[in-house]
């Protein structure tokens, strides 16, 4: 199956200031792709270069198999975007905002995003300038699952959440992908939330893919190991990942445990163990 997000060695630059530095990863149909790294690693850049926001120098970004910057005015239609700042009319009411969409988007459904509404526990009638961040938070969530999207691209959309409201949207998330036609790109903060939903990992680190792999897969074979610098060579380098230097002993992650010489014993990691291990560490 053709992948609806394809990224291939895209770069690009502010100036003197490189963003994006070769980046590689996809989106494939069914899955939920978790995207991490720190506060200017790179990941908004990475979303609005998708959606043909920002140019890149040099790379591809294919949707639905189709070049971003070609890519029909039917097929934008689905996908759905969520940013980390609400990007809808403040002035209007949901009942307002519902009229206005559906004359925009050829595939709005009326009816699924009224039920979303509801299960949210937003107000119908409360100008969408006087709603709480959360509560303009899943209002745009609601939005971009309510135009029979095939990509969703959800920028932090669940930071300003309290924990309850976070399930209901997560919720969401994996109802939007259980049929295997449909996939996320999610960024964010709360690990929590990845290790909940997700069945990729992208970690991202000043603009460069530290690691790039299924869930499980992580979970299954990745493990960390501290050794003294004189074991380093007796690691196969094939599976090293990165690694952390401690000036007494180095940590380091690699790829498949079943690898290790004897004598190296390994540990098993949290999610925001390995979150903080490679946004610290060196490749």
């Amino acid at each position: 199956m053709v992948d609806l997000l394809e990224i291939r060695n895209i770069r690009k630059s502010f100036g003197n200031n490189v963003v994006l530095k070769d980046m590689t990863f996809n989106v494939p149909p069914g899955a939920i792709v978790g995207f991490i790294g720190d506060n200017g690693a790179g990941k908004s850049t990475t979303i609005k270069t998708v959606l043909g926001l920002v140019s890149h120098d040099t790379g591809t970004v294919k949707i639905f198999d189709e070049e971003n910057i070609n890519i029909h005015p039917e097929k934008k239609e689905m996908i759905g975007v969520v940013f980390d700042a609400m990007n809808l009319p403040a002035h209007l009411t949901i009942k307002q905002l519902n009229n206005v969409l559906k004359k925009l988007y050829n595939t709005w459904d009326q009816n699924h995003f009224y039920q979303l509404i509801h299960s949210f526990h937003l107000p119908m009638d409360k100008k969408v300038n006087e709603f709480s961040r959360g509560m303009s938070m899943k209002l745009s969530i609601a939005v971009a699952l309510s135009h029979h999207a095939k990509l969703l691209l959800l920028d932090e959309a669940t930071g300003g959440l309290d924990p309850s409201s976070r399930e209901e949207v997560l919720e969401e998330i994996i109802n939007f992908v259980k049929y295997g036609d449909k996939g996320v790109l999610l960024s964010s903060h709360i690990m929590s939330d990845i290790e909940k939903v997700a069945s990729h990992l992208v970690f991202i680190k000043e603009g460069e893919v530290l690691l790039s792999e299924e869930k499980d897969k992580v979970i299954e074979n990745y493990a960390i190991v501290d050794v003294h610098e004189n074991q380093l060579p007796v690691l196969n380098k094939n599976i090293v990942v990165a690694k952390r230097n401690h000036g007494s002993h180095f940590s380091v992650l690699v790829s498949d445990r079943k690898e290790l010489p004897e004598g190296i014993d390994s540990k098993n990691f949290s999610m925001d163990e390995l979150s903080v291990f490679l946004t610290r560490s060196e490749k």
